[in-house]
């Protein structure tokens, strides 16, 4: 994520509790998929596992841009 983003959510997370959540799974993903990512041949679960990780970083990512729209205009309306 972009760092203006990463303040953004600094400062909204207090107002919205869905937006922390949200971006404490999307480090969490990010976490689980690197360290699949650092192995060098994954089992077919793990393969499986990769992909629904991904979705649902993906998924995630989208859900907290929506929020961050929100927020983007209200401060460029400032």
């Amino acid at each position: 994520m972009e760092e203006r983003d990463l303040e953004l959510i600094k400062q909204v997370s207090a107002k919205e509790n869905a937006l922390e959540n949200l971006y404490k799974e999307h480090v969490s993903y990010e976490r689980q998929l690197a360290k699949l990512d650092r192995k060098l041949f994954l089992t077919p679960e793990e393969v499986v596992l990769r992909k629904e990780l991904q979705k649902k970083k993906l998924k995630g990512k989208d859900q907290i841009e929506t929020i961050l729209k929100k927020y983007r205009g209200e401060a460029t309306s400032h």
